[in-house]
């Protein structure tokens, strides 16, 4: 019985996830144009990050340990 159940739990769980391209409803259209743009936005145009929404790393990763500099806020509790 565990078996089973574990098993539908399974593929449903496998059956979720889709592959298919995202596309708007039948019968429904896309957002209105942004303010001040003449024509709207497509679909793949509102699926892209803002930068600020995806940011680049911008520092180097420490490959080993280092020494830290001195940290002159670094202050024992009073």
């Amino acid at each position: 019985m565990r078996k089973t159940l574990l098993l539908g739990c399974v593929l449903c769980l496998a059956a979720c996830g889709s592959r298919a391209q995202l596309a708007p409803l039948e019968n429904a259209s896309l957002p209105v144009a942004p303010y001040g743009a003449n024509e709207k936005p497509s679909s793949e145009q509102l699926l892209e990050l803002e930068t600020l929404a995806a940011p680049e790393r911008s520092v180097e990763l420490r490959r080993r340990s280092e020494e830290r500099e001195d940290d002159p806020f670094d202050l024992p509790p009073e």
